[in-house]
């Protein structure tokens, strides 16, 4: 039984994983499953089904939220909502004028995830090596994709949700960097900051979809694959840390629907290489300090919050 400190931790896990998937090349299931939630996210959202709402007409509300761990789902989809009404606009400064610095973060924080991964993997054999190197080298391919602009529409935003909740709940693949290469990464955070609940409406109710179709699958794999699937899960992170290296040099630009220049193809390059490339500094130093706070939330979060759990 969950105490009201219990509740307020909940809701700061579902604070963590809306700022995480607000940035491009992070993941909230990365947040998820550092703080020891993932397994009973998804089964909580596996439980939202024919016969849950069945439960509801026969035996009435209260049972129907019992049996989907409505209360789990209320206070951490909250945390989420929140965070990502108020901390879009941030994830959207820090990533347009201090990128390095907040990339450098988020490398700390992936790669002390996926350190803290492999070690809840019960048993290492030839299957989950296999299911850790294709996990990695199908997240570092993701990451190497070309964005494509998309046209906006009430159907392409609808399917847009649909697919980019399926990579935010997985560790390691970013659902915004699923959007950004479908090219709906500017419309749907341009509609979160400016509070355009038509687009709004369209995007959840894709991630409805979505959500509810993925969890099935993903609870299956748990269910008969534990191992592998942890292991595969782990490929991801480590897969997605060329997303996240802080030095990248531009090679090729675009233009968006705002007219504004926008990078298109980006290179990751050595500190000393960057400086040269780009003519500025590579603070390195901080970069570096910034990887080591971005490890120690991990810790933070595993030996604090799941102490709580």
């Amino acid at each position: 039984m969950r105490q009201w400190r219990d509740w307020f931790y909940l809701f700061l896990r579902g604070v963590g994983m809306g700022a995480a998937d607000a940035v491009p090349g992070v993941s909230g299931g990365t947040v998820a499953f550092i703080t020891g939630i993932y397994e009973e996210l998804v089964d909580s959202i596996r439980s939202i089904t024919p016969a849950a709402f069945a439960t509801l007409l026969r035996e009435g509300p209260v049972a129907f939220w019992r049996r989907i761990n409505g209360s789990f789902l209320l206070v951490l989809i909250s945390g989420i909502l929140i965070s990502l009404m108020s901390l879009a606009r941030v994830a959207v400064y820090l990533l347009e004028n201090h990128p390095a610095m907040l990339w450098a973060f988020f490398f700390g924080l992936i790669l002390a995830s996926a350190v803290w991964m492999v070690r809840q993997v019960p048993e290492w054999g030839r299957g989950t090596l296999a299911g850790l190197g294709l996990g990695a080298a199908f997240a570092f391919a993701l990451t190497q994709m070309t964005p494509v602009e998309a046209p906006i529409t009430a159907l392409s935003v609808f399917l847009a949700g649909a697919v980019a909740i399926c990579a935010m709940i997985l560790p390691g693949i970013s659902g915004s960097f699923i959007l950004l290469l479908i090219g709906m990464y500017g419309p749907i955070m341009g509609a979160i900051k400016g509070f355009q609940l038509d687009l709004i409406g369209l995007f959840l109710g894709g991630c409805v979809v979505g959500l509810l179709s993925f969890s099935h699958l993903l609870a299956w794999t748990f269910k008969r694959y534990h191992s592998l699937t942890l292991a595969v899960l782990t490929g991801f992170m480590l897969g997605s840390l060329g997303k996240v290296w802080p030095w990248k040099y531009t090679t090729a630009y675009r233009i968006d629907s705002h007219g504004e220049q926008v990078p298109l193809l980006q290179e990751n390059v050595l500190p000393a290489s960057y400086h040269a490339l780009t003519g500025e500094e590579p603070l390195l130093g901080l970069a570096l300090v910034l990887m080591l706070a971005g490890g120690a939330l991990v810790y933070i979060l595993e030996n604090r919050l799941n102490a709580r759990v």
